[in-house]
């Protein structure tokens, strides 16, 4: 499980815009939303796979900042990207989670994410909501969700998976890849392209 939600990374993050505090009880009800979604409309629903990857599409799209996401995990090769390479990166990047998350969502089959409250955050305009999801074996893992609203849209920016920001840690892979590749944003994303390819193959044995 705790691997499981790990992969969601490649997805998440930081901001310090100016903006009124963010209503703590609202944001729960956001990502329980997000949750109650996810689990019941997609996971257990008696419908094809195809249905499902278009189900969990549409909720990655609604309810994920990517845009912000993408600009996060990119780093100082954000500014120096194309206009071009920024929206190839970010299109393909969201196909690599749909693809990754759509094909492996099933394994949240009967966990329950159990809500603690939410914390705030040092940036304007954001707001940690803790949950928790049992294990078959040991401690609950803890999963806080940092969300982020934009005149009045709540978006989710980053996870927190037992203290560790999937943000950052897609942010560090990324620039890293970049830095050693001769192609620079360019190679990435062709790796990026590359990875989802595996991802499909894998699905369709």
């Amino acid at each position: 499980m705790k691997k499981i939600l790990a992969l969601f990374c490649g997805i998440f993050l930081l901001s310090g815009e100016a903006m009124a505090e963010i209503n703590g009880p609202k944001a729960e009800d956001f990502i329980k939303k997000i949750t109650t979604q996810g689990i019941e409309e997609i996971i257990n629903s008696d419908v094809s796979q195809e249905e499902k990857d278009k189900r969990f599409e549409k909720l990655f799209n609604e309810y994920l900042d990517l845009d912000f996401i993408g600009r996060f995990v990119l780093g100082r090769y954000w500014k120096t990207a194309t206009t071009a390479e920024r929206e190839e990166f970010i299109d393909v990047y969201r196909e690599l989670n749909i693809k990754t998350w759509s094909g492996r969502f099933d394994e949240f089959k009967g966990k329950t994410f159990i809500f603690k409250g939410t914390s705030p955050s040092n940036s304007a305009g954001q707001i940690f909501v803790n949950t928790e999801v049992p294990m078959e074996q040991g401690a609950p893992a803890k999963v806080v969700w940092r969300v982020k609203e934009t005149k009045g849209q709540m978006k989710v920016v980053d996870i927190i998976i037992e203290n560790v920001s999937l943000a950052i840690t897609a942010r560090n892979e990324y620039t890293a890849f970049i830095k050693n590749s001769p192609e620079g944003v360019k190679g990435l994303i062709n790796n990026l392209k590359g990875k989802i390819s595996t991802n499909v193959q894998s699905t369709d044995k």
